[in-house]
């Protein structure tokens, strides 16, 4: 008797779909945004025009689309709302209305849920997350533990940037209604942005490719940024919250302000890799006059601070400190190259990270730069003036666009490109500060 034996194959599908790799938590944090988009409709839809509220029902799937595309943003997301919600709660007295003079009256205002609070809370763990970032390359054991102090450092940092922005948004509103606006209008709001965007793309990268060498790097970016917002706070008292002058009291700027500042942050972490880059390359030099360029970097570096002491009434002791610290950075660096290439990573991921930030950066300021001409147009009767502003975002844009052709036509790689990007950082930063300190023109609004 023969015995027929039916055997059954598994279909596995390998690719599957986008919505098919979702998990329950996926759903739930979908769900949660879509109440939170429509409460802040119902709570604050009366301060809203119609472009605002247009945004607003965007930015829910947009969010989703984030929290799905990299799940440790809906935690960072989730974070931010429930603290925000908690500062806003503790701005409302005993007669259930909102009073602004509460920030120093509530001790959870006072020393951590009120803007300024957590934004001064965001500026010492960045410093913090350098350090440690710094003394995990050093660490013999590649699984120390001061790299994770130094994540989650940063990841703390950046969330109570964000708490700290919205909180602000709030914080205008309590002010008067004609006072209220989204904290993208001045150099203090977008350092804020500038801060958390670069950190919280570094952290990406991070995770992406398992590596935490760079942080030391990146993270010097973020803190010279941190130090340039603590002068801008201290000396010029540029944290206060004030009225939107008419050219910037339009729904354009809560487009266009953010997408640059998505290109300039990603930029500035590309230059960093490139940095880390050229250390590596020359780690094995024993001439230092041939380590002379990495030593005009360093001068590069240190020129924001020089300027600013010449070019500006107060804080001259601080530059002077800042200037010092910055070139004992660059020095020490450049002395202790040997140990530090050893630990970084190999040259084709430094090179990867590089592309995949500039090209980034290049998408979103390019969009950018299309929203600026738009708002231009709308504010001045024109999409381009030739201000200075406009002329210098042109040049920025033209660099990058150069350096991807360069790139993905003619094979571009290694020391041509990092230093390409480097000094891509210098042309990113005078756009961004430089105008705003030595020339005027339309945006004369962001001058220092």
């Amino acid at each position: 008797m023969n015995t027929a034996t039916t055997s059954s194959t598994t279909t596995v599908d390998l690719n599957p779909g986008f919505f098919a790799r979702r998990n329950l938590w996926d759903w739930v944090f979908a769900a949660l945004v879509c109440v939170g988009g429509v409460f802040a409709l119902q709570q604050y839809g009366n301060a809203m025009d119609g472009y605002e509220k247009g945004i607003l029902l965007l930015t829910i799937p947009s969010l989703v689309g984030l929290g799905w595309f990299w799940r440790p943003l809906q935690k960072l997301m989730l974070a931010v709302a429930g603290l925000s919600l908690l500062a806003i709660w503790l701005y409302h007295g005993s007669d259930g209305a909102a009073h602004i003079d509460r920030a120093d009256a509530v001790f959870g205002l006072k020393y951590f849920l009120s803007s300024q609070s957590a934004i001064l809370w965001m500026c010492m763990l960045c410093f913090m997350a350098t350090l440690f970032y710094w003394i995990a390359l050093f660490a013999r054991n590649e699984r120390n533990s001061f790299g994770t102090i130094a994540s989650g450092m940063t990841w703390v940092a950046v969330t109570l940037a964000l708490v700290g922005t919205m909180v602000r948004w709030y914080e205008s509103y309590l002010l008067g209604p004609d006072v209220g606006h989204i904290p993208v209008s001045n150099l203090y709001e977008v350092f804020v942005m500038f801060i958390w965007m670069t950190a919280l793309f570094y952290l990406y990268y991070e995770a992406q490719y398992t590596t935490r060498a760079l942080g030391g790097f990146v993270m010097l970016v973020v803190s010279a940024a941190v130090g340039f917002l603590l002068w801008y706070t201290l000396v010029r008292e540029a944290h206060a919250i004030q009225p939107l002058i008419p050219a910037l009291q339009s729904w354009w700027m809560k487009l266009h302000v953010p997408a640059n500042f998505i290109g300039y942050g990603t930029f500035a972490l590309a230059a960093m890799v490139a940095f880390a880059y050229l250390i590596k390359q020359q780690a094995q030099e024993t001439k230092w006059y041939k380590l002379a360029p990495l030593w005009l970097l360093g001068v590069a570096l240190c020129f924001e601070p020089l300027a600013f002491r010449q070019s500006q009434q107060g804080g001259s002791s601080y530059w002077l400190v800042y200037f010092g610290i910055s070139a004992l950075i660059v020095g020490a660096i450049l002395a202790a190259r040997k140990p530090i290439a050893a630990r970084l990573p190999a040259f084709e991921l430094l090179d990867n990270v590089m592309y995949k930030s500039i090209a980034v950066g290049f998408a979103f300021f390019t969009i950018a730069t299309v929203l600026g001409a738009l708002w231009a147009a709308e504010a001045w009767g024109g999409y381009w003036s030739w201000d200075p502003k406009e002329t210098w975002a042109l040049i920025v844009w033209l660099n990058y666009a150069a350096w991807l052709h360069m790139r993905l036509m003619k094979g571009l790689r290694g020391t041509v490109s990092a230093w390409w990007a480097l000094v891509g950082l210098a042309v990113t930063t005078f756009a961004f500060l430089g105008v705003n300190m030595f020339l005027s023109g339309l945006h004369s609004y962001g001058e220092l």
